[in-house]
């Protein structure tokens, strides 16, 4: 049997026959994912009917699922009506999986209702439903008017991109973590190194990591331009051939990472962390779906245990789910964020892309674990948005300044 990448080797079980890469197929993924933008999708659908002259059922009902995450809850009334055209559909098409507002980010909530699944194929309307490749899903995103024609006939095309490799190995020092090994990552292969990419990570690192930094090197994947970053299955899955070839190979040593963090107004801005320290911050963010998760929220609470929040700036909390949440409410995490003076949100995406609450005036420099810093990211093109672990957010949090987490916990 030939040698075959990760790609090739799902795209072939998908269409039953040998796949090349650079080749078109057509496909019909398990799971199709949506949030928000539901609403303007099914917009289109109404256009397509228009055009044919009937109404289109939804062609897999138990493949779609539906979390609304974005703007929760409703911050006006265009808002909530989007939100209620979205439930008139889900009725309509009796669509069961669907997650309405606090149930948490769609890229938490998908996996927790156990929709990831070794060798899967899940597209979604969101760029960073690569997350899922930490399952070692194939998952991608794709545009609104793509997700159209998947709810109205179950298949789209796909083109089987080539493939990188990055092995990992050595272990992370204390208060580092996978948020600075991706910000690493992506400042040496750039926003665009990737771009297209199937990005497998290899190596006896990558296969020890706990599936919170899993999920995070797989949600950054996009930031470097890659249609899929995936890691290898733990039990039963797809996997590479030990002698596939790659397009390109990297080595990363996870003993040799320090905190790092991404600069205005592009992800592969990177320096590292004792560089910016004369950076003072207004507003440290916490959470989303790179770093939302209940081990993230841990770190942020071990380095604040004791402590309070700098004088002058705000620290806001964003739990990934409710289930995150509750884990965090029932041990000492969430009391320990609030005694140091942090803000708790709802399970949400707000704050991310400035769509709700924690949007930035203009000056002011927010220290955020999301996934971009472009301009204008978070509701203000006159602001600067700095990427970093929770760790590096939470230290920043105390001396409001950009700070080591290693200085403070020494």
């Amino acid at each position: 049997m030939k040698a075959k990448t990760f790609i090739r080797k799902l795209l072939e079980r998908k269409v039953g026959r040998e796949v090349q890469e650079g080749e078109i197929v057509f496909v019909e993924p398990d799971i199709l994912m949506m949030h928000d933008n539901a609403g303007p999708i099914v917009k289109k659908l109404e256009v397509m009917e228009s055009e044919i002259g009937r109404k289109i059922k939804v062609k897999y009902p138990k493949r779609v699922v539906i979390i609304l995450d974005h703007v929760i809850p409703a911050d006006k009334q265009e808002d909530a009506l989007n939100h209620q055209k979205i439930r008139e559909f889900v009725k309509a098409q009796r669509i069961k999986n669907f997650y309405d507002i606090g149930r948490g980010i769609c890229h938490q909530v998908l996996p927790e209702e156990g929709f990831a699944v070794p060798g899967g194929l899940i597209v979604g309307s969101d760029s960073h439903t690569c997350t899922y490749g930490a399952f070692n899903s194939f998952a991608c995103g794709i545009d609104r008017t793509e997700a159209a024609g998947v709810l109205a006939t179950g298949k789209m095309w796909l083109k089987c991109p080539r493939s990188y490799k990055i092995e990992l190995y050595g272990k992370f020092r204390k208060w580092t973590g996978a948020k600075d090994l991706i910000l690493n990552i992506i400042g040496i292969l750039g926003a665009d190194g990737a771009t297209y990419k199937a990005v497998e990570f290899h190596g006896p690192a990558a296969s020890g990591l706990p599936i919170s930094d899993k999920m995070t090197l797989a949600n950054m994947s996009v930031e470097m331009g890659a249609k899929i970053g995936v890691f290898p299955p733990k039990n039963s899955g797809i996997w590479a051939s030990a002698m596939a070839c790659y397009e390109k190979n990297f080595a990363f040593d996870l003993d040799a990472i320090s905190p790092q963090v991404a600069c205005p107004h592009r992800v592969d801005n990177v320096k590292n962390v004792e560089e910016l320290w004369k950076v003072k911050v207004d507003q440290c963010l916490i959470g989303t779906c790179t770093n939302g998760r209940y081990e993230d929220l841990e770190i942020a609470a071990k380095i604040l245990f004791g402590k309070k929040v700098a004088s002058g700036v705000r620290l806001l909390i964003l739990p990934a789910s409710r289930k995150v949440y509750q884990k965090a409410a029932s041990t000492r995490v969430i009391s320990t964020l609030l005694t140091s003076g942090a803000v708790i949100l709802p399970p949400g995406c707000g704050p991310c892309l400035g769509a709700h609450q924690g949007a930035l005036a203009p000056g002011e420099v927010c220290l955020s674990t999301a996934n971009r810093n472009f301009k204008g990211r978070m509701g203000c093109k006159k602001a600067e948005i700095y990427l970093a672990s929770p760790a590096t957010v939470a230290a920043s949090a105390l001396t409001g300044r950009i700070t080591d987490p290693r200085e403070v916990m020494r």
